[in-house]
């Protein structure tokens, strides 16, 4: 099982927002990868951003990658808060699968960061050469998370909810825990 890690809503400070961490877990992982790329190929995206993608290709892109096999578990805690505080409390309990074959965590993050995600693996007794902080751009898995994330966060944030509402809850059939 391959795991791909996302928040949305660290970059709010003030203001009421949600801040929200994916887990996507991936069970065939080479098979999901490639549904991913080529799903972008036909949309005609380098890769998916939530951010940076306007919505008819958003909206394109969610549809079909709801079809895709994957299951999610979420954190969803109203801003502000401490990222980085939050996230290692939260991935401590969304993270209690024993058969990871990876951990990818989006964002190239400091070291201490990275030394702090890898003693809450060890404590769970995960190794910690699974943990890597990557790029979107490496990992399609990534960009489904990306996606997951600022769906969850704008469906909370109640932002468009007339265009979100049925996608978010076409994913809520593929969230098996969520901490709030």
């Amino acid at each position: 099982m391959y795991i791909f890690i996302d928040e949305s809503g660290i970059h709010k400070d003030v203001e009421h927002s949600v801040y929200v961490l994916v887990l996507v877990e991936v069970e065939n992982y080479d098979f999901f990868n490639k549904s991913i790329i080529k799903l972008e190929n036909e949309l005609k995206i380098k890769e998916f951003h939530w951010a940076e993608t306007i919505w008819r290709i958003k909206e394109q892109f969610i549809n079909k990658a709801l079809k895709l096999d994957f299951k999610i578990k979420v954190a969803v805690l109203n801003n502000p808060i401490n990222p980085h505080i939050e996230l290692e409390r939260t991935l401590s309990h969304l993270l209690i699968e024993n058969d990871m074959d990876g951990v990818y965590i989006d964002g190239k993050k400091p070291k201490w960061y990275e030394r702090k995600i890898k003693s809450i693996l060890r404590t769970k007794k995960f190794s910690i050469r699974k943990l890597k902080t990557v790029k979107s751009s490496q990992y399609p898995g990534i960009r489904i998370a990306d996606m997951s994330a600022g769906l969850i966060r704008s469906f909370y944030d109640s932002k468009n909810l007339n265009k979100i509402e049925k996608y978010y809850r076409r994913l809520q059939k593929k969230i098996i825990i969520t901490v709030k």
